[in-house]
């Protein structure tokens, strides 16, 4: 056999047929939103299909129906306003918090030393189990979830501001000394154009966890809000109700990600990362 005839035979040079249309979408917001209506037919299909016991999951028709009931109550929208009010609040505090005791810590060697076991003691500990504390000191008053959100989130935006600080160029750093800036010419011009990514990674992560200690709170302690309004909802054994206000807190956290993302972005607007995303 010649080597023109192995050409010629070659799989690879055999004609091609039409190319298959695939029934998925070819970009990801299609293929999102085209996996959310699958999973929201299977939401709809199981409880009615019986499957499971509609009287712990309803269909997804009747959770929107209870939803558009929601929408017309004024309880809710002050339950909503409540959320939202010690979310932004809770967060503000960290934020403010976290920025100045970690660029403080993150700028002597002898604080970073001097805290770090007890950052690393007091870091783990979970939020929920100063819930017995909380209400001890505030009862169910939207302090004692305030109190939950500031502790969680306060790490993260301290821990990334200390890595921010430690990140900066010691080179930099030594020549603005040279030169006799001030301590706050110093941080403004070397330690905050350097630790700004990592604060807004913070914001970002504090942002989330804000959100999820704030219905957390709510639900456990009772204070104001949807956490205590889906409490009231799974006692009084009005599920679609309950999973409609669920709903309603997971379209709050997308769109407090949204805005965190938002935020990020016009702050790091100056950063090559950001400036090779929006060219």
């Amino acid at each position: 056999m010649t080597a023109d005839t192995i050409t010629r035979t070659s799989p690879s040079a055999a004609p091609q047929g039409p190319a298959r249309r695939s029934l998925w979408p070819s970009s990801a917001p299609a293929r999102g939103a085209a996996g959310l209506v699958l999973f929201l037919l299977v939401l709809e299909l199981l409880p009615r299909l019986g499957v499971v016991n509609d009287a712990y999951l309803p269909p997804f028709s009747e959770m929107t129906r209870a939803l558009v009931t929601q929408l017309g109550s004024g309880d809710f929208w002050a339950a909503l306003v409540s959320t939202i009010r010690g979310w932004a609040l809770g967060l503000g505090i960290a934020m403010v918090a976290g920025v100045v005791l970690g660029i403080v810590i993150g700028s002597s060697e002898l604080l970073r030393q001097a805290t770090a076991s007890t950052i690393e003691f007091l870091r783990p500990i979970p939020s929920v189990a100063l819930i017995p504390l909380a209400v001890l000191m505030f009862g169910t008053d939207m302090r004692s979830t305030l109190l939950l959100v500031v502790y969680a989130s306060f790490w993260q935006v301290l821990l990334q501001v200390l890595y921010g600080v430690q990140d900066v160029d010691p080179v930099a750093a030594e020549t603005a000394r040279s030169y006799g800036f001030s301590r706050l010419t110093q941080i403004r011009t070397v330690i905050w154009p350097t630790a700004l990514p990592f604060v807004m990674t913070g914001f970002r992560l504090a942002a989330s966890v804000a959100l999820i200690l704030e219905i957390t709170g709510e639900l456990i302690i009772g204070s104001p809000g949807l956490g205590q309004s889906i409490g009231v909802a799974q006692s009084s054994g009005a599920v679609d109700t309950m999973y409609a206000l669920v709903i309603v807190t997971g379209l709050l956290g997308v769109a407090m990600n949204f805005a965190a993302r938002a935020a990020e972005k016009r702050a790091m607007r100056w950063h090559p990362s950001v400036r090779r995303e929006n060219p």
